[in-house]
């Protein structure tokens, strides 16, 4: 099972928005539990909630959590149908993710 970590985020008001905002893009995605929803969205495409709980068996309030704190980092798009609600690899995720890192290639060398 993918142990989950809690990572709880404050606004510093020296701060950097910006850097706030990247801040919380990569905290959605360190926790193990929640970067292994990610994979598995991009990999399967849309995923109700039941079938994300099947490969990861936590409990719901939980999942819930974790399903909603990659919404609010913008990482994943949610749809209601019925009594069900529907999550997916949300439109410019990667871009997202790619921008909130410190370094890009060329700062490597």
């Amino acid at each position: 099972m993918v142990e989950s970590t809690s990572i709880e985020l404050t606004a510093r008001a020296d701060a950097d928005p910006l850097a706030a905002e990247s801040a919380a893009v990569l905290a959605a995605v360190a926790d193990p539990l929640r970067f292994s929803i990610l994979r598995f969205l991009g990999a399967e495409g849309e995923q109700c909630v039941c079938d994300i709980q099947a490969v990861f068996p936590v409990a719901g309030n939980r999942m819930s959590y974790h399903l909603k704190t990659l919404r609010e980092a913008g990482l994943v798009a949610s749809d209601k149908r019925g009594r069900w609600v529907h999550y997916r690899v949300a439109d410019g995720a990667a871009q997202r993710l790619q921008a909130s890192l410190p370094l890009t290639q060329g700062s490597l060398a």
